[in-house]
């Protein structure tokens, strides 16, 4: 699986914001996100593609992420080792990703 190195990732998270309504576990392509004793908690914050799914579909704002960015490189790293990703039209996260324009239901 693709990872970054922890600086390099925009991903950030506020637990006491967090609501543990599980919205960033079900959207997150890369399972990045847990819920655990009603909050969320980061399993793997290297694992962020920051796609944005997790931030767009955050209800009180927990979670900021510069979205495009790495969904940009992973889809590059994709064509390049000829490995499918996980960001664009791709059966892998097609069902977890949400629409950018609105929030998952």
């Amino acid at each position: 699986m693709l990872k970054y190195l922890s600086r390099d990732i925009s991903l950030q998270f506020d637990v006491n914001r967090c609501t543990g309504c599980g919205m960033c576990e079900v959207v997150c392509p890369h399972g990045v996100f847990a819920i655990e004793s009603k909050k969320a908690r980061l399993l793997d914050r290297e694992a962020c593609i920051e796609c944005g799914a997790c931030a767009l579909n955050c209800p009180v704002d927990a979670i900021a992420v510069a979205s495009g960015v790495g969904c940009a490189q992973a889809i590059i790293n994709g064509l390049v080792t000829g490995q499918e990703t996980c960001c664009g039209d791709g059966e892998c996260c097609s069902s977890a990703k949400p629409s950018r324009t609105r929030r998952v239901e």
